[in-house]
């Protein structure tokens, strides 16, 4: 089996990367659900498990052979979002096979992906982000990079991939203005406020001219080696902020990056701006952040429904009339 799809599996990687702009970190996770990755517990990888049933990946693949494989994953406990994701990966490398006219049909076309648990994306309050933001100690070097990073990542909604792989020639200080390349290579532009700014500005100028060598080249944020940071890395100083500022939630970049819609979207931003500064193609993926606060939604109501605005003595009265209204004769 190895030796027979590794030219496959090549050629859906080169499609992957040249043809759907995918950034090496997709690449990797569809190669890993797809082929599996013997580095990490049981085996879970598709090739993996039709390797275990002696089938072949062209020939023996049908409606079947899903099901077993995904009753398989349940009984591993995995979670239904990862079997979604997946089920996503082995779809579309059948897709590709029939692009190529490798096959003549994509034997997954009639299978349904589990049913998800949808959940409301956690954020931090404003207490709380104000107490991490200001939890790296910004008398030494490192505090004022770490303070950098977790201004931006507050101020801009950036994904953890997009900071990480953050270059210099895509910052313009005077402009306030970030070239931020997302998902699929995609460009989009996002403006930072001016503590972010000046946290940025300060590592720009007095620390990151110390930390660069020779393998710095454009990278923004570096470690004491000079190399750039990885997303390991920020996820994991991240948590360690967190904790020290107090905060008991399983704080990670994706909840700062929800913790910027949902604070954008309780300020009174429309939608669609959320939508652009975020990098969503789809309305749809940002309207999860369209849940708000229990105060905020008591704010709007009371500047926005009519009878939210009577005078307390008009309320007093109507109340008198409602009840007496409802009293027997």
């Amino acid at each position: 089996m190895q030796n027979a799809v590794q030219g496959y599996v090549e050629r859906f990687i080169n499609y992957l990367e040249a043809e759907k702009h995918a950034s090496r970190y997709t690449v990797r996770n569809y190669i890993n659900d797809i082929t599996g990755n013997k580095q990490h517990g049981t085996e879970k990888g598709f090739f993996q498990f039709l390797d275990r049933h002696n089938l072949h990946f062209l020939k023996d693949v049908d409606k079947g052979t899903m099901r077993a494989y995904l009753g398989y994953l349940v009984d591993q406990h995995i979670a239904k979002v990862s079997i979604a994701r997946k089920l996503s990966a082995i779809r579309s490398f059948y897709r590709f096979l029939v692009r190529e006219h490798v096959i003549e049909r994509n034997p997954l076309e009639l299978v349904v992906s589990p049913k998800q648990e949808h959940h409301l994306p956690e954020f931090l309050t404003y207490d709380e982000i104000n107490a991490l933001l200001a939890t790296p100690d910004c008398s030494t070097k490192l505090g004022q990079r770490d303070r950098a990073i977790l201004e931006l990542f507050y101020a801009a909604g950036m994904r953890v991939s997009e900071l990480a792989g953050l270059d210099l020639h895509q910052i313009s200080i005077a402009s306030r203005e970030i070239r931020v390349i997302g998902k699929g290579n995609k460009e989009r532009l996002v403006i930072i406020g001016i503590p972010a700014v000046q946290a940025l500005q300060s590592y720009l100028i007095t620390v990151r001219p110390e930390l660069e060598s020779k393998n710095s080249k454009q990278a923004v944020f570096l470690n004491y080696k000079g190399a750039r940071l990885t997303e390991r890395w920020i996820q994991t100083k991240i948590l360690k902020y967190a904790r020290a500022a107090g905060i008991s939630k399983n704080v990670h970049p994706h909840m700062l990056r929800h913790t910027f819609a949902t604070h954008l979207l309780d300020g009174g931003a429309d939608l669609r701006v959320v939508q652009d500064l975020l990098g969503h193609a789809d309305l749809s993926t940002t309207q999860i952040y369209t849940h708000v606060t229990q105060n905020q939604a008591k704010r709007v109501y009371m500047a926005s429904h009519p009878m939210a605005q009577l005078k307390d003595s008009e309320n007093g009265h109507n109340k008198e009339t409602s009840e007496a209204a409802k009293s027997p004769i």
